[in-house]
């Protein structure tokens, strides 16, 4: 029997090489790659973003769905090592800009079709990153302990984190399993 998987894009290969020299645990799973290709490719010409680039795993997904000259990726890592590496990999391609510092340094780059929020914003200011979106910009959040409670519930508590992004009156919002024990919140701004 044939195996069914897709082939890793080569970026993405090349970024969890890297993840795995210098250590680096938390980077995005296949499955959530898969999704940030898919919300790449679905906004043509796009101006995509991420906080948290990491070892630019997620980025190298991003990119994988870029469709067109017009497209462009903005990633934002704190740490000046990782974001050193992850700019060399995406070094011959002139879309992509890897910075160094706060996740706020997006902020006057946008409004974003997409946004994958991996790291600073998720958190201690999830009403600045819907304001990051362009009308119909999709939000992807990662990092989920799927629920089968409503309200969504994490060790026992309500989510509020999660509530928040799922009920907002601005997003039209769905919570996805990428693996049986993990889920990501998907949003689209209305």
């Amino acid at each position: 029997m044939e195996s069914t998987a897709r082939a890793v894009p080569d970026r993405v290969a090349a970024a969890e090489l890297a993840a795995a020299e210098v250590g680096f645990t938390k980077s995005c799973t296949p499955q959530v790659g898969r999704l940030l290709a898919l919300a790449a490719a679905a906004k043509p010409a796009g101006v995509v973003a991420e906080s948290g680039t990491g070892s630019g795993v997620g980025t190298a997904w991003l990119h994988s769905g870029l469709a067109g000259a017009g497209a462009r990726l903005l990633t934002v890592e704190r740490d000046q090592g990782l974001a050193r590496r992850a700019a060399e990999l995406f070094e011959d391609d002139e879309r992509v800009r890897v910075l160094t510092g706060d996740w706020r340094l997006l902020e006057p780059l946008a409004p974003f079709d997409v946004f994958f929020c991996d790291g600073g914003g998720k958190r201690d200011d999830p009403e600045r990153v819907i304001e990051l979106l362009a009308p119909g910009g999709l939000l992807i959040l990662d990092d989920f302990t799927p629920s089968p409670h409503w309200p969504p519930r994490f060790e026992g508590e309500v989510d509020e984190l999660r509530l928040f992004y799922l009920t907002h009156p601005a997003l039209e919002a769905s919570e996805v399993l990428t693996t049986p024990t993990s889920s990501a919140v998907v949003a689209a701004r209305r």
